[in-house]
């Protein structure tokens, strides 16, 4: 928990309870239903929270925006940017519903309104748009673009410039992701914007780690 405070320290008495709250649950809840490697569990709050908390230190997601986790998993990134930004809509989408029943049983738990779950592909996600898809390590990002750009809002406001810098940015796919991109983003036809996470967080783990944001 200590590792959140290092990097940001304007938490509510709210949000600092549910993010304590969640070492507890994710342990609990592992023992039942592996949504972590075992391995990490001990490093929940750097290699599990911060690294999706990555996406929060760069984008202000607002009040009313809707926003889609595509391939959740056990709730990463998009539960704890529920928490963090308390008055934006997150859909939580896996293919995999137990790994759903531990989001819907950790939110149930730490009081978190603004969360909802969805068994599904992405595919079968028809008549909605969303502000943003956030997603971590799920698939190449050729797939996870071809996925999400149905999804996606028209972009009918004007933005800052879109470059990965703290502020208001255009409707577009936002994801966490780590290694060699080069070949990944060659192949993926976008032009994204990529930043390395060793720009604002300084462990180790964070090295060949980036955010990648590709603007509709």
């Amino acid at each position: 928990m200590d590792i959140l405070l290092k990097y940001f320290d304007d938490f509510t008495p709210a949000q600092l309870e549910q993010f304590k709250a969640l070492e507890d649950l994710y342990k609990d809840w592992n023992e039942k239903i592996n949504v972590i490697s075992r391995k990490d569990i001990g490093s929940l709050y750097e290699r599990h929270v911060l690294h999706s908390l990555g996406i929060a230190a760069l984008f202000n997601f607002k009040p009313g925006m809707q926003i889609v986790d595509l391939g959740a998993g056990g709730g990463f990134p998009g539960l704890p940017l529920a928490i963090f930004f308390p008055e934006t809509e997150f859909l939580l989408v896996d293919s995999i519903g137990k790994k759903l029943k531990v989001v819907d049983g950790i939110a149930e738990a730490i009081g978190l309104k603004n969360i909802q779950t969805r068994h599904s592909r992405i595919e079968d996600i028809k008549n909605k748009q969303f502000d943003f898809v956030v997603s971590r390590a799920v698939a190449p990002l050729k797939s996870l673009w071809q996925w999400s750009k149905p999804l996606i809002k028209k972009n009918i406001e004007k933005y800052v410039p879109a470059l990965i810098e703290k502020g208001d940015h255009a409707p577009g796919l936002i994801c966490l992701k780590g290694g060699d991109l080069a070949q990944e983003i060659s192949e993926s036809g976008t032009r994204p914007h990529v930043l390395p996470l060793t720009e604002l967080f300084t462990e180790p783990f964070f090295e060949e780690k980036y955010l990648v944001y590709v603007p509709k």
